[in-house]
């Protein structure tokens, strides 16, 4: 069978002239510091994954837990794209952003990472404090008895109940894959004939364990990550839009303290008019910069 390719996009050498004085900045409100990071979409891109709202994204409706667990027909169509999606985001690898943050907690500088991103790209580069703040691609969890099996395995049950799907998809020729393992495929009767697979154990639904448009984060998680913006001394956002207030809210929360907000995103995002400093330039860039230049506290 022929793959996705993923193709990692290659920052540039270093920042640009007026983007590196903005970074000068960032690092002297750092300095000594302990801080807390939020990360998102944006700093996977460069691993080949897209991101939601970044610019020259296309325009994404989610499907939301009220759709999915309400009729078979949406819980059809979104487990075959999933099954697409996944057999492309499985073989993405961290990207130099990646292993900053990494280098970032290595040296004493983060209280923790709370990331929005379901890719575990930061696990994988060896981050180890690490708040899945949407749950992660690689489980899948069900609804009726909260048993958690693997992506992976799911991934061959689904093989065998629908052999030859993955071959016919990429023949039809897919038309976007999303940072949440989703993806667009042209041929309807693909999905139409796509047979979903139910728990093993109890027979109940199963699903990947996203936090679904419409659902609630889990409140363990969601105090995990408040106790790490708590604990530091500011608030680093890098690569998210903060279009949802589940990311959105720990900014709110920082600047409610009277913590430094630093924003790292290309585009606009909803926090900044909180943040201490904007910049507007590459996460996996930026943050590859701080981790070479920030000094432990």
């Amino acid at each position: 069978m022929t793959g996705f390719a993923i193709v990692p996009s290659v920052p540039a050498a270093g920042p640009a002239p007026d983007q590196l004085e903005i970074l000068k900045a960032i690092a002297g409100l750092l300095a000594g510091t302990r801080f807390a990071m939020l990360t998102g979409a944006g700093l996977s891109t460069d691993s080949g994954i897209p991101d939601y709202r970044g610019p020259g994204s296309p325009p994404r409706e989610p499907m939301t837990y009220q759709e999915f667990v309400g009729d078979h027909h949406n819980r059809q169509r979104y487990w075959a794209r999933n099954h697409i999606g996944w057999s492309h985001l499985k073989r993405a690898d961290p990207n130099p952003g990646h292993l900053a943050v990494t280098a970032l907690e290595q040296r004493g500088l983060l209280t923790g990472l709370i990331t929005q991103n379901v890719d575990r790209l930061h696990e994988d580069a060896g981050t180890v404090n690490v708040v899945d703040l949407h749950g992660r691609f690689d489980q899948v969890v069900c609804l009726s008895c909260s048993r958690r099996y693997s992506r992976k395995l799911v991934a061959g049950v689904l093989e065998e109940l629908n052999p030859g799907f993955l071959e016919e998809a990429l023949a039809a020729g897919v038309v976007e894959i999303a940072p949440d393992a989703d993806a667009e495929v042209d041929d309807l009767r693909l999905i139409e004939s796509f047979v979903i697979a139910n728990c093993p154990a109890c027979g109940g639904l199963l699903k990947p364990d996203f936090v679904y448009f419409g659902e609630n984060v889990p409140k363990e998680i969601v105090e995990q990550a408040y106790a790490m913006v708590d604990e530091g001394e500011a608030l680093v956002v890098a690569g998210s839009s903060l279009t949802v207030m589940s990311g959105l809210r720990f900014v709110r929360h920082a600047a409610k303290q009277g913590k430094p907000v630093i924003i790292i995103n290309r585009g606009e995002t909803r926090g900044d008019n909180l943040a201490t400093i904007k910049l507007e330039a590459g996460v996996s860039q930026s943050l590859t910069w701080l981790a070479a230049n920030l000094s432990p506290p």
